[in-house]
């Protein structure tokens, strides 16, 4: 067996997505939290297949919980440049007298829909299809939608996207050009999460599990191969924008599954960024750190009300993932920051005067962060910092026509 799913709550082996679909994508004991387990996997052999062209996560074919290459769908994701960014690395010592390195993680160049929800929505069209999945739903803001679209049209699965009330015009075109259905709620993020619960439950189609989807971790845990292959090692800190947390996750797991074999790595510190608007894992995190972390600290979270971001994919307000995310931060070392929402143009601004390229806003919270980091002196000599740039400008004309206006 080249994998297993086991659960996360109980412990059991569930076996492969074949009896993980069959039974609901639920353990015996009700959780639907999995992790996949490679019995066989020699991740010794990765360096052997850092050499030569790599076109996308499918590289690391060995390691992903899938059987037969003929049934891989994939647009060229996963495998983009770690460019580095000198001009924050210049900021950083003539600021803050720090030498450090920077790296832009561009996933606004992955192949399929320019996010980095190409490599879950790739994955996951691909580990369906071998299981012969005919229909999938789930609910999103915008990228996860828009990548999932894509892929499960590609590989001929019928999928139906619920998304809140706000949902942009740019992303409602997105979906509906892939011949998938969107359905627009009346309400909010959390109604429309309900509709497609409702939906699953009623026409028995398969639907994702959030952030903690077993398909999702995977995919993205391949951050870790990338980073042996181009910067060989990992970083010191990494940093990224964050409203569920599936990355967080992600990174964890790909450090644990090498770890064995490559002692010499290290987990890097996750410093996760939120905007002003919609910050209740920031303010959690804030709790927990006045009250010197108690043993539950990561149970303390509440919901922010009226959240009023125009940043649709990190709008999050109850932070359901802060349980499981909280904890990995604290033990890398990391933190959370919180960067103001209204300042992200003059940072897109920055950005493409120093290198010709703006990104979406949810990768200019991620931007912005780091400055934010240096301030508060979590970034450390010598670090080598990793920023995963969520997404580009495709879906996000608003946010281009203001950084335009400060020119």
């Amino acid at each position: 067996m080249k994998y297993k799913l086991v659960c996360k709550k109980c412990g059991e082996t569930i076996g492969t997505f074949e009896e993980w679909f069959a039974n609901n994508q639920k353990c015996q004991c009700g959780s639907n939290y999995a992790e996949v387990v490679y019995p066989e996997a020699d991740y010794s052999r990765l360096p052997e297949q850092f050499k030569g062209e790599v076109k996308s996560h499918f590289h690391y074919f060995d390691y992903l919980p899938i059987d037969k290459q003929e049934n891989v769908v994939s647009c060229n994701e996963g495998a983009i440049p770690m460019e580095r960014w000198e001009h924050m690395e210049q900021e950083a010592k003539q600021k803050y007298d720090i030498d450090c390195k920077v790296y832009m993680y561009r996933n606004d160049l992955n192949g399929g829909t320019h996010s980095f929800k190409d490599v879950s929505g790739s994955l996951a069209a691909s580990v369906m299809k071998e299981h012969g999945v005919k229909e999938y739903c789930l609910a999103s803001t915008g990228n996860a939608g828009t990548a999932y679209a894509t892929y499960l049209a590609k590989a001929g699965i019928k999928f139906t996207c619920f998304s809140p009330k706000w949902v942009d015009e740019a992303t409602k075109a997105s979906v509906q050009k892939t011949g998938q259905t969107l359905v627009v709620s009346e309400g909010s993020y959390g109604d429309a999460k309900a509709e497609c619960a409702e939906y699953h439950k009623t026409h028995n189609v398969m639907m994702s599990c959030g952030n903690i989807d077993p398909i999702r971790v995977e995919s993205k845990r391949t951050i870790v191969f990338e980073c042996m292959r181009q910067l060989g090692q990992l970083p010191t800190v990494y940093m990224q924008a964050v409203a569920g947390g599936t990355a967080p996750i992600a990174l964890e797991k790909g450090y644990r599954d090498v770890r064995a074999d490559f002692p010499e790595l290290r987990m890097p510190r996750m410093i996760l960024v939120q905007q002003d608007e919609c910050d209740p894992m920031v303010t959690a995190w804030e709790w927990a750190k006045e009250h010197n972390f108690p043993v539950d600290f990561q149970n303390h979270y509440e919901a922010k009300k009226d959240c009023k971001t125009r940043i649709g994919i990190l709008t999050a307000a109850n932070p359901g993932n802060y349980p499981i995310v909280a904890p990995l931060v604290r033990n890398s070392g990391g933190d959370f920051v919180r960067v103001e929402e209204a300042r992200l143009p003059e940072y897109g601004k920055q950005m493409q005067e120093a290198t010709g390229v703006l990104m979406g806003p949810a990768s200019m919270v991620c931007y912005a962060g780091f400055y934010k980091a240096l301030e508060q002196g979590l970034i450390k000599q010598n670090d080598v910092v990793l920023l995963n740039a969520g997404e580009g400008t495709d879906r996000a004309q608003w946010f281009v026509d203001e950084v335009e206006k400060l020119k």
